[in-house]
């Protein structure tokens, strides 16, 4: 009994033949040393006469890590392909089969040089095909699970290549003059020197322009899909910019070749491969108009809004809910002085849970206004979001970039599940927002604690922060240092808020920015004292809760005190918000100042207390602690909110009423 290897393989794969699918014996495996992307293995192929190395493409690591390929193996070549790279032909597998997982050498192969091929070119096919004649070699007895007799291969590739075009009166055919392969994305790597992909433009970026230390420059991206769900990203700079940015349409498909792959910048690139196309002027991107509809449009990965609560911050996401509320559009400065907008709203789903999106540009215009208009009409639209920026700011919420795409009561099945949902009583249902509390609501988290018990606790001194809720009194504000400058320009998607100075008497300075403007902002950098009837603490609120309790912008009440000097007009609102009673939402945390560790109290979100939501909450609370708990009470607690309730204008306290 004996194994026939393909005769001639070795000198055919380096003249390119990519259509015999080959078998061959695999000599000698190799991990890569200071490999910067994954794990690579080069391994050594024989055909019994000839041995030349191979590089093994990254979905097949696992052959080699599962032992199904290993010195020895006999594997039948798939797909495959040789590029010469710097004056060297590279051979890549790009799929394989095992025949036979562990076998003795077979012949006494040598290594092949290029030299040694036929002066006429490659050898014809015929040759691969019929010359099973030489280079039998006897097996062991201890090996019989490699008993084969004039075996051929039989295993059918994961795709299929297009037969060759036939060239008639042309003569040889010059190197790289015949048209390039179409391949799946998947397939896709740096040693390929000729290559071609159909796929749909699923997204198309913005044209962005650069300024470097080699000048300026613009650049735009878009992203591709193709039949079998493989996805990429294409980027083009300059010149290659002025050719297609117009020609790229989102939704068509291409027939594109010719680029070049590098390595994806995954800071701005969440598409899960580890290659992007770069094109350059001798790139081709033809137009496919009778495509046939095999590529899908989109391609989809929702998570749940409960499941973004544990995402990391910065991770790119798809996600899709019920839009409940849309705030208006806002305008922002950017950071290189250009206005902008925002505009958040409010999405949730069966999950239970709720999260802000911001909308941010043209899709505050375009989406966010005709969201608004389906809103205030009563009508609460379905919203995919597809590729969403995850932030954790005070909570997580998600951001529009320039590759999201937003999708308004989108026709597939989970839209029409969650509609389902929503219509069939998800409407009604209660949702916990993982955001910083947009809605009025239950918050994130809502632990209620008395003052005292942030330090008899000890609160905040873990090594995540506290998050917690306090019904209390506003006794003190400091009003010399309320607020400070901060710069009005934009950084990614956040306005950057550093405290500026005065370059001179009429124009700002920020240093982060290294940029000087007219006109900035003021925001709340506000010291107060709360109290209850356990105790007293300092807490410290910023721009939105400072205008949660005081009313008033930053910007109003800094105008008020130092421009118009009002100072009876401005004592009497910080006296109006004194021994008010708020809900507030307060974070906990631990921080060195100087030498010293400090406990510092920052309030999140500030609500004037509501006495009804208050006594619909301490209900539930005891119908939660069930039977024994309320009689324990012998009806003191309920006569007591009761009683608030009637007349909230007491001064009654919770506390009281548990004491």
């Amino acid at each position: 009994m004996s194994v026939n290897l393909t005769p001639n393989a070795i000198p055919a794969i380096v003249s390119g033949d990519m259509n015999s699918k080959p078998l061959v014996q695999v000599l000698d495996i190799k991990l890569i040393p200071n490999s910067k992307q994954q794990e690579r293995y080069r391994i050594l192929l024989s055909d019994a006469v000839s041995s030349q190395h191979a590089m093994l493409a990254t979905q097949l690591n696992d052959r080699v890590q599962t032992g199904r390929v290993k010195k020895g193996s006999v594997v039948q070549l798939i797909d495959y392909i040789c590029s010469p790279i710097q004056n060297r032909k590279i051979v890549v597998v790009l799929n394989m089969e095992t025949i036979i997982p562990d076998c003795e050498i077979i012949g006494n192969p040598k290594t092949f040089v290029e030299s040694d091929l036929p002066t006429q070119g490659a050898l014809p096919n015929n040759n691969l095909e019929n010359s099973f004649k030489s280079n039998n070699v006897h097996l062991p007895a201890q090996n019989t699970n490699c008993n084969m007799q004039n075996f051929r291969p039989t295993v059918k590739p994961s795709y299929q290549l297009p037969p060759l075009p036939v060239y008639k009166s042309h003569g040889a055919i010059v190197k790289n003059e015949a048209p390039a392969h179409i391949i799946p994305i998947a397939a896709l790597n740096p040693y390929q020197g000729r290559w071609a992909i159909k796929a749909r433009v699923t997204a198309k970026g913005g044209l962005r322009r650069y300024n470097n230390a080699r000048g300026d420059g613009k650049v735009f991206s878009f992203d591709l899909l193709d039949s079998d769900g493989g996805e990429i990203r294409v980027t083009c700079f300059n010149a290659v910019v002025d050719r297609f940015y117009d020609a790229i349409e989102i939704g068509r498909v291409y027939l594109i070749s010719k680029g070049s792959l590098k390595p994806a910048q995954k800071n701005f690139n969440h598409l899960k491969n580890e290659w992007e196309i770069l094109l350059d002027l001798a790139s081709t991107v033809e137009l496919c108009p009778d495509e046939d509809g095999s590529i899908p449009r989109q391609q989809f990965s929702f998570r749940h809004i409960s499941d973004i609560a544990n995402v990391d911050n910065n991770s790119i996401l798809d996600v899709i809910g019920v839009v409940t509320f849309v705030n208006p559009s806002v305008p922002i400065l950017r950071k290189n002085g250009m206005e902008t907008r925002r505009r958040n709203l409010n999405i949730k789903d069966c999950s239970g849970r709720s999260v802000e999106l911001t909308l941010w540009g043209e899709f505050c215009n375009r989406e966010g206004q005709k969201l608004q208009e389906m809103v205030n009409a009563g009508f609460f639209p379905i919203l995919a979001i597809k590729a969403g920026k995850v932030n954790d700011f005070t909570g997580k919420s998600i951001g529009t970039i320039s590759s999201t795409q937003l999708f308004i009561n989108p026709d597939f099945s989970e839209a029409r599940s969650l509609r389902d949902w929503f219509d069939r009583g998800g409407k009604d249902s209660a949702s916990v927002s993982i955001s910083k509390d947009i809605i009025p609501g239950v918050p994130k988290n809502d632990v209620r604690k008395t003052v005292s018990q942030i330090k008899n606790e000890g609160l905040g001194r873990s090594d995540k922060p506290d998050w917690i809720t306090v019904r209390a009194r506003i006794s003190f504000i400091k009003t010399d240092t309320f607020c400070y400058p901060a710069c009005p320009l934009l950084i990614g998607d956040r306005q950057c808020n550093k405290k500026v100075t005065r370059s001179d008497n009429t124009r700002w300075q920020c240093d982060r920015c290294n940029q000087e403007f007219e006109e900035c902002d003021y925001r709340y950098l506000l010291q107060a004292q709360i109290l209850d009837p356990t105790g007293i603490a300092w807490v410290t609120a910023f721009q939105e809760s400072g205008e949660d309790i005081l009313g008033y912008s930053a910007k109003e009440l800094y105008m008020l005190k130092y421009e118009q000097q009002d100072d009876e007009k401005f004592g009497g609102i910080i006296k109006s918000r004194l021994f008010n009673q708020f809900v507030l939402r307060l974070k906990i945390k631990e921080e060195l100042y100087g030498d010293e560790q400090r406990v510092k109290i920052t309030v999140v979100k500030a609500d004037k207390a509501d006495y009804a939501s208050e006594t619909a909450m301490l209900s539930k609370k005891f119908l939660r602690e069930g039977v024994t708990a309320a009689s324990a009470t012998s009806g003191t607690i309920i006569e007591a909110v009761n009683a608030a309730a009637v007349k909230p204008v007491t001064n009654f306290s919770f506390m009281d009423a548990l004491t």
